[in-house]
């Protein structure tokens, strides 16, 4: 919970330095109207626009009684006051001012050095006192000289509870210029609200946009996670299906490779009818006519006509695409037919290659 509440703590803080950027450069590029507002001792104000030459503002007096102006603002005055910058200068008798000197290299540690002795240059401590001083001014023996202004905080309460209720952007409170300064010395400087305007709202716009962006941020995650999941059992499905395939294709390659390879081998052992008539007709001289050939199996059988038949067994024999050759028949001779009817059958060899 100690942990929640810091967040918080800094979290407004962060916001209101933003808000107190945003607002220093809107003031560089937006100018407010400046009004001087001199409070006398009788309770009574004098406004005055900066620069005095502004006819159409002139000098006002008024009173301040139970929050409520008197006489009451023209309207001119209540556009120049809404969202202009108040300068309010209080009479002498409510702030009191002591002269301090410090050494010349303590220029630079001030504001340290003069906040510890709040308590004992004035009747307030530091919480309950607005204070400021000049700026250095350089004195004998090497020191350097400030005055020192203080009032208590319920003294320029009622300048700023005038500030809200006029809407202006910001109030500064100055105490009575010592004699010899060009200005008074600013005791306290509060922003109301931004100079862009009223209708803008920068704290709750910043945490509009801060919602905003953890939302978006949230939904971006959200929307991301599920992408990606979806994303990676689509990823997953898709290399499972690419495996598969892989799979098939090895098997269709193995497979059309067995294939292709029993076709060889059988295209090697078993004996073409072409080439088994080729390689009779290499192996048979050409006075030999061949009537029939019938192929078995390993065997073929051939029967014809011609003049010497048992020469033909041995060039059977001598051809490489047979073996064992021998009659299956008798060999006969007809009167009337010019040669030996033979009837030879022979073992085929497996392999017919083309260099045989």
């Amino acid at each position: 919970m100690a942990a929640l509440t810091e967040a918080r703590e800094l979290f407004g803080q962060w916001i209101e330095t933003v808000v107190g950027a945003v607002d220093a450069v809107a003031g560089r590029l937006v100018r407010a109207r400046r009004i001087h507002l001199e409070q006398r001792d009788d309770g009574t104000f004098t406004a005055k626009a900066i620069p005095a030459s502004d006819a159409a503002l002139p000098e006002l007096s008024f009173r301040l009684d139970n929050g409520v102006l008197r006489p009451p603002l023209s309207a001119e005055w209540k556009v120049a006051f809404r969202g202009g910058s108040i300068e309010a200068q209080l009479p002498a008798s409510q702030a009191m001012t002591h002269l301090l000197d410090f050494p010349s290299k303590a220029g630079d540690f001030l504001d340290g050095m003069i906040r510890t002795q709040v308590d004992r240059l004035t009747p307030w401590n530091a919480r309950d006192a607005v204070f400021g001083w000049t700026p250095p001014k350089e004195a004998a023996d090497g020191r350097i000289e400030v005055v020192f202004a203080a009032t208590s905080r319920p003294k320029v309460a009622p300048l700023l509870q005038l500030a809200q209720t006029l809407d202006a952007a910001s109030i500064a409170v100055y105490a009575a210029a010592p004699s010899g300064a060009s200005a008074g010395i600013k005791l306290f400087d509060k922003s109301l609200r931004s100079v862009i305007g009223p209708a803008i709202n920068l704290p709750r716009l910043l945490r509009a946009m801060l919602l905003s962006a953890g939302i978006a941020a949230a939904a971006s995650l959200l929307l991301n996670a599920w992408l990606g999941g979806s994303l990676q059992s689509d990823l997953g499905d898709l290399q499972r299906r690419i495996t598969q395939r892989r799979a098939a294709l090895r098997l269709d390659a193995n497979g059309l490779a067995s294939g292709l390879g029993l076709l060889a081998k059988r295209k090697q052992a078993t004996p073409s009818s072409v080439m088994v008539l080729e390689a009779v007709t290499r192996a048979l001289p050409d006075s030999t006519f061949v009537t029939e050939l019938r192929i078995e199996g390993d065997k073929v059988q051939v029967v014809g006509m011609t003049q010497d038949a048992p020469s033909l067994i041995r060039l059977m024999e001598q051809s490489p695409q047979f073996t064992r050759a021998t009659f299956f028949a008798p060999t006969t001779r007809a009167a009337n037919e010019p040669g030996e009817r033979f009837h030879i059958e022979a073992h085929i060899t497996p392999y017919f290659g083309s260099g045989s």
